[in-house]
């Protein structure tokens, strides 16, 4: 948008992005003691001229007004003759605390002519507005990602440089975001300042609390393109593509075998380690899942979740109640590649793999001494023990 500014002496032409900022510029301008008016023409000619003759003899910083220069002066001095009367918050700039003031006021006078949103700060609906334009001036030199917010581009550039200049004084760990160390001191401190209204669970990030505010609402919004399943977290849905893909970027050091979760990963490495973490608190038992674990305990607790919809049979694990389903369908999951009978329980069908084995397998299973045949090794090494010798 183009301003023309008439003065008895000079025309003016200066041009502005948004409307508001002729606001800001006119009473510079517009004020009806000519003397005054004229030195605003005088200071803004130099914004074309370059010209600054006003300089600190401190930093050597020039400026093109002495207001400017007097206030500059304060960061050196430290002077901040500008007090709030209601926090007693003191500022260098009364500009500074007219802004500050509208924090108690809740005065939001620049409004956004798009979505209607207002700000307390010019500067904050400028950044807004790029949200609309999609304008993201602030790039980097070094990946060529651009930002709408030069803070944002400051704090992208500390991943190339490796700067981490927020450091835990508890645990000296270091972060490149102040918001990372403030999560971080959470940890020490246990600090969980954000709570959903429903179930008075508290967090430690405001994130964390919004996705949980999901199991409330039900709302699923990252939906699978390929079999249409929503999910209420984005990390969610990305583990579930690696089944369509078949994706399986953990991989285990000692054995090669890969999975599409870094969880079942860690799971796996107990095997290797031979680590069990989780204990049961009646009988000292340990396991390396937590799974394993909960359904231990319900031998101790003799609950039964799981209940059968045909005959109301309970059992206190799935994979048990899946077996006994068997019992009431036609189904026979368990093939022999031998003689394409089909079974419903592995028991059967071991059994039933032992009955075919080789001749040569048999014999090693028939009792040398009366000739029994059994079906397995401990099957074999029990009626030995009743003959009272050992299978060599």
């Amino acid at each position: 948008m183009l301003v023309v500014h008439f003065f008895p002496w000079q025309v003016l032409l200066k041009t502005f992005q948004y409307p508001f900022c002729i606001s800001e510029n006119l009473p510079g301008h517009m004020n009806t003691k000519s003397n005054r008016c004229t030195s605003s023409v005088k200071r803004h000619v130099k914004v074309h001229s370059g010209e600054k003759p006003y300089k600190c003899t401190q930093c050597k910083k020039c400026f093109r007004g002495s207001s400017d220069l007097k206030r500059h002066l304060r960061i050196h001095s430290g002077e901040k003759p500008y007090k709030c009367t209601q926090c007693k918050k003191c500022f260098s700039c009364s500009s500074t605390l007219k802004t500050h003031q509208r924090i108690h006021s809740g005065e939001k006078p620049y409004k956004c002519t798009q979505c209607k949103k207002c700000f307390s700060h010019s500067s904050t609906l400028k950044t807004h507005l790029r949200i609309h334009s999609g304008e993201k001036p602030y790039k980097c030199t070094q990946c060529k990602k651009c930002f709408n917010q030069l803070a944002n581009l400051k704090t992208h550039l500390r991943i190339h440089s490796g700067e981490k200049s927020y450091k835990c004084t508890q645990c000296k760990k270091c972060f490149n975001r102040s918001s990372h160390l403030k999560i971080q001191l959470r940890i020490h401190s246990s600090e969980k300042p954000y709570k959903c209204t429903q179930c008075k669970k508290c967090f430690k990030q405001s994130s964390t609390l919004k996705i949980h505010l999901r199991i409330h609402s039900g709302e699923k919004p990252y939906k699978c393109t390929q079999c249409k399943k929503c999910f209420n977290q984005l990390a969610h849905l990305r583990t579930h593509l690696r089944i369509h893909s078949g994706e399986k970027p953990y991989k285990c050091t000692q054995c090669k075998k890969c999975f599409n979760q870094l969880a079942h990963l860690r799971t796996h490495l107990r095997i290797h380690s031979g680590e069990k973490p989780y204990k049961c608190t009646q009988c000292k038992k340990t396991f390396n899942r937590s799974s394993h674990l909960q359904r231990h305990q319900r031998i101790h607790s003799g609950e039964k979740p799981f209940k059968c919809t045909h005959c109301k049979k309970c059992f206190n694990n799935s994979s048990t109640m899946k077996r006994h389903l068997r019992i009431h369908s036609s189904d026979k999951p368990l093939k022999c590649d031998q003689c394409r009978k089909r079974f419903k329980s592995s028991k059967t069908f071991k059994r039933h793999r032992c009955s075919e084995r080789s001749v040569e397998d048999r014999e090693n299973f028939t009792c040398w001494m009366c000739g029994e045949y059994c079906h397995n090794v401990c099957g074999i090494l029990f009626h030995m023990s009743e003959h009272g010798m050992r299978k060599s």
